[in-house]
């Protein structure tokens, strides 16, 4: 799959909440980093950019997002990317756009 990186010195991101990633919600598996094994989370967050508010999932590793870091916070992002992706379920095919980021860290004032 093919990561596209995006460039963020124009966006304004907030903080939303923070999640563990599930991998199983039968068994409540978290999902783990592939290469790594470090936990992953979910970050809700807030990105304005040219006047336009869109709310986005965003996928980092447990040990990249700041300590501390609070819900409402100005935060930037360090590799962000997104992946395009698709599969079957059901028989109804879904796609979309995942989200990834090295880092989310908050934003000096």
């Amino acid at each position: 799959m093919r990561s596209l990186p995006i460039d963020t010195t124009a966006m304004h991101a907030m903080l939303g909440t923070l999640r563990p990633k599930v991998k199983d919600f039968a068994t409540g598996e978290i999902a783990t980093d592939k290469e790594t094994g470090t936990p992953l989370v979910v970050a809700d967050v807030m990105v304005v950019m040219d006047g336009r508010a869109e709310m986005l999932q965003v996928t980092v590793p447990e040990t990249g997002v700041s300590k501390g870091i609070k819900p409402g916070a100005a935060i930037a992002f360090t590799g962000l990317t997104a992946s395009p992706w698709e599969n079957n379920f059901n028989g109804q095919q879904r796609h979309g756009i995942a989200f990834r980021a090295a880092a989310l860290t908050a934003k000096a004032a």
